[in-house]
């Protein structure tokens, strides 16, 4: 089995009863004993570290409802997996490798409701129902990345709506053409994503860009300071994201192996890199170093090292990690303030533009020649798939978000009153408040 087969979570498929022969799969205690670890590590990420991380940037009048729009997203989208989710991102019935058809885009529905499903069911060496559970974590945590963008202004009742809707013709697509193995659309064209570059954080920045875009700037924006009421939250929260995104990008191996154990190695690097990088740049143009952009910059360099987390060696994460600190820095700071989107918390500036940094990079540091793991041998020709990989997803995401949203606009409406703002929307739409003094 290649690196690159290796890194296809969807490739293991072939090894699952009821979509493929299970014939030379065996249950290894090691391999499932760190994938419940993992499981567990990256659902960790979303509730409650990105739920800390976000509601410590946001106005205090506003911390509960970045809490409960991240606790909501992970009850609704593990159900929504769990009835056809799973299904549509890893069945591949009709599939067939250079055939381009309806499954090189979404899988079927063969195994909706986790039907076959048994106790004996494996994937590769592990439990079906533990790859289940570990794909559930990315997928909740996917449109949760998204509430940063248009935090402090949209309706629940339209966030529940669109979240799910998003979910299902954008999130489950994306995620069977990368990773659902022969047959689907971007996996035949060879785009390396080990655990989510282009699947999750290019997919839910640009959403996040879409969204802030079409809800429109926040009241007072950007003249009024809207400083972060909790920064302790926000660096309890990056630190909790650090932890778990172990399991984010080690645990994409689905086994205790080498490859797992150099996904940890180089997401560390990566991340040490690109936390200092922000926090130098930020040093030198504004005097002073800050714990917002420390945390920003260790999120920058976990995003960007996600998609070369199976193939990239260690010098080559630190140059990720490098790249993504100082490229996420000017674009959430500069490129922001000059083209004057309200990305409430910078899901574009981090998330999306850390993919891009990390997806383009890992064609090039996958090939041996420059310390990689992978298989490539002609840089070049692997930089521009990967480009390829990016530009697909950045166009079918943007395309199909904005229109989700503007149904939904004339539908429901998507954005509360000019004086439900003004209150906040933990009085106005939660009836609670974060802190009784």
């Amino acid at each position: 089995m290649t690196l690159r087969k290796f890194a296809g979570l969807g490739a293991l498929l072939s090894l699952v009863p009821g979509i493929a022969l299970a014939d030379e799969a065996s249950l290894n205690g090691g391999d499932t004993a760190w994938m419940l670890v993992a499981t567990v590590l990256v659902l960790f990420m979303t509730i409650p570290g990105l739920a800390l991380f976000y509601a410590g940037m946001v106005r205090s009048k506003n911390v509960l409802s970045v809490l409960m729009q991240c606790f909501a997203i992970c009850a609704l989208i593990s159900v929504l997996w769990v009835v056809y989710g799973y299904s549509m991102a890893f069945d591949t019935t009709g599939m067939e490798q250079g055939v381009v058809n309806f499954n090189s885009f979404v899988g079927g529905l063969s195994k909706a409701f986790l039907s076959g499903l048994t106790v004996d069911s494996l994937v590769a060496s592990v439990p079906e129902s533990v790859f289940i559970t570990f794909q559930m974590t990315f997928a909740i945590i996917t449109p949760a990345l998204i509430v940063g963008a248009f935090a402090e202004r949209m309706k629940f009742s339209a966030m529940l709506v669109f979240m799910a809707i998003w979910f299902t013709i954008v999130y489950l697509p994306i995620a069977h053409m990368v990773w659902s193995g022969d047959g689907g659309l971007m996996w035949d064209w060879g785009v390396l994503d080990f655990a989510g570059g282009t699947v999750v954080h290019i997919n839910a920045g640009i959403a996040g860009l879409v969204a802030c875009l079409v809800l429109g700037k926040r009241k007072g924006f950007p003249t009024t300071a809207m400083p972060p009421h909790n920064l302790g939250y926000t660096l309890i929260g990056a630190s909790m994201l650090w932890v778990g995104w172990f399991g984010f990008n080690a645990g994409s191996a689905v086994a205790a192996n080498g490859t797992a154990g150099m996904a940890m190695l180089v997401t560390q690097i990566a991340t040490a890199a690109a936390a200092l990088s922000w926090m130098f740049i930020e040093w030198i143009t504004h005097r002073k170093p800050s714990v917002l952009g420390i945390a920003s910059g260790a999120v920058a360099g976990l995003v960007a090292i996600t998609p070369a987390s199976g193939t990239a060696g260690p010098m080559g994460a630190l140059v990720i990690g490098f790249a993504a600190g100082t490229i996420c820095f000017f674009c959430a700071t500069s490129l922001k303030r000059k083209l004057g989107y309200d990305d409430s918390l910078d899901v574009f500036g981090v998330h999306a533009v850390g993919g891009i940094v990390g997806a383009i990079l890992t064609g090039a540091f996958a090939a041996p020649s420059l310390g990689g793991f992978g298989t490539v041998e002609d840089i070049p020709a692997q930089l521009w798939v990967q480009f390829e990989g990016v530009a697909f997803t950045v166009i079918y995401t943007a395309v199909v978000t904005f229109v989700i949203l503007k149904v939904l606009d004339m539908v429901m409406g998507l954005r509360v009153s000019e004086e439900e703002e003004t209150i906040g929307l933990d009085l106005a739409l939660h009836n609670e408040r974060g802190y009784n003094l």
